[in-house]
C-alpha cells in the first residue's frame, strides 16, 4: 500500500489545495494530509479549525486522512511509513522553496518529496492572497470552499465589529 503525506499550513484551505490533495488521492492508496502545527508562527485559524475545514472538503476522498502534526515532516512520513512527501507547486518560487525542503528532508530521513504542479486554474491562489481579499471584504468564494469562504467572512466581520476594519494580518506571506 503506498502511503504519502501532505503537509501544509493550509491557512485557509484553497482550491489549489484540494487540487493537490485530490490528484494523490487519485495516484496514492492512502494520503495522510498534515495540518502544521508550528508554534513560532501565527495563524488566522487555529489548527483544528484548518484540519475541520479539509475533512469537510475531502469527505468524498475514501484514502484521505487529516492530521495536525507539529514537527518535522520527514519525522511524519516516516511515522507513517510513508513512500514519500507530497507538496504542491504554483511556480518556480514554491520550486525553489520545495526543493530546499526536499533536500533537507532526504538528508535527514531519506524520504522523497513529490512535486505536484497545480492545474492552471489554481496557479495564482495562495492563502496569503486570499486572506488579504477577505480582509477587505471582496468576494473569496472562488478561490475556497464555501465554508472557508464563511468563516473568512465571519472573522473578518467580528474585526470590524471590533473597531478594526480590516484586520491586520499577522503573516500575509503565509
Amino acid at each position: 500500500m503506498s502511503t504519502v503525506v501532505c503537509v501544509g499550513s493550509y491557512d485557509p484551505l484553497t482550491f489549489g489545495h484540494l487540487d493537490v490533495i485530490t490528484r494523490a488521492a487519485n495516484i496514492f492508496d492512502r494520503v495522510i494530509v498534515a495540518v502544521a502545527k508550528n508554534s513560532k508562527k501565527t495563524y488566522l485559524f487555529p489548527a483544528r479549525k484548518r484540519e475541520e475545514f479539509i475533512v469537510q472538503s475531502t469527505e468524498d476522498l475514501a484514502n484521505v486522512q487529516v492530521v495536525t502534526w507539529e514537527g518535522l515532516a520527514c519525522d511524519l512520513a516516516t511515522r507513517y511509513q510513508a513512500a514519500a512527501l507530497v507538496k504542491g507547486i504554483r511556480n518556480s518560487k514554491d520550486t525553489d522553496s520545495e526543493m530546499t525542503q526536499a533536500f533537507a528532508n532526504r538528508q535527514l530521513s531519506g524520504i522523497d518529496t513529490i512535486l505536484i504542479p497545480t492545474s492552471p486554474e489554481n496557479a495564482l491562489i495562495s492563502s496569503s492572497v486570499v486572506k488579504e481579499i477577505a480582509a477587505y471584504g471582496g468576494d473569496v468564494s472562488g478561490f475556497v470552499p464555501p465554508e472557508v469562504a464563511q468563516a473568512l467572512q465571519r472573522e473578518f466581520d467580528a474585526s470590524s465589529e471590533n473597531g478594526n476594519p480590516t484586520r491586520e494580518l499577522a503573516n500575509p506571506s503565509a
